[in-house]
């Protein structure tokens, strides 16, 4: 019996896919979809236009790995949130991470899932949908949260637990909105805290 071994098909991958995309991400949070010239994250990634298509597929593949990898990363604290025992709980946390996730020194500010492709033309019609999914999405676990809360006698029985869902993610995004605006951390927390002052 032979012990040769075959030589591995294709060559090895020059570079960390995991950093790699770790780049893209804040490209696109940077510059939204449209904005991120295949060039733009080609040089930020550190490879070739050849190597991306084979590594992630096209701009729009990247760009939901990208976004998976912001969900698992810094959006993390929505899945958090949602695991806390209170829903007033839950809203101040959802509202101090967007304020947190938003103003991080060192990444781009605001929310890759809510500018990532606001001014997105024809073109990126595909991913603005895709994003507006990836809100409401988090809109619908947060209304389910709140369902549970007036079941289990958390919230009065009059609270409506789709309105509450809307009233926070809407603040949240509005964080997002302002930080890129160019909002201090503080000023953003401090909106936070009024918008719970009357929870029910």
């Amino acid at each position: 019996m032979s012990d040769v071994r075959k030589p591995p098909i294709g060559r090895p991958r020059g570079f960390d896919a995991d950093e790699a995309l770790q780049r893209a991400m804040v490209v696109f949070w940077e510059q939204g979809y449209e904005g991120a010239s295949l060039t733009d994250l080609t040089g930020a990634m550190g490879i070739t236009k050849t190597s991306m298509y084979a590594a992630f597929g096209n701009k729009e593949d990247l760009f939901r790995k990208a976004l998976d990898r912001y969900a698992d990363g810094p959006a993390a604290y929505v899945a958090r949130a949602l695991a806390l025992p209170t829903a007033r709980e839950v809203a101040a946390a959802l509202l101090a991470g967007a304020v947190a996730a938003s103003t991080t020194p060192g990444c781009p500010a605001g929310c890759l899932g809510v500018q990532g492709s606001l001014a997105a033309g024809e073109g990126g019609r595909t991913v603005r949908d895709l994003l507006a999914d990836w809100r409401d999405q988090g809109r619908t676990h947060l209304h389910d949260r709140f369902r549970r809360a007036v079941d289990e006698g958390d919230l009065p029985p009059d609270a409506d637990p789709r309105v509450l869902a809307r009233y926070v993610t809407t603040v949240a995004n509005g964080i997002a909105v302002q930080a890129a605006g160019g909002a201090s951390r503080d000023e953003l927390q401090e909106v936070a805290d009024v918008a719970l002052r009357n929870w029910p």
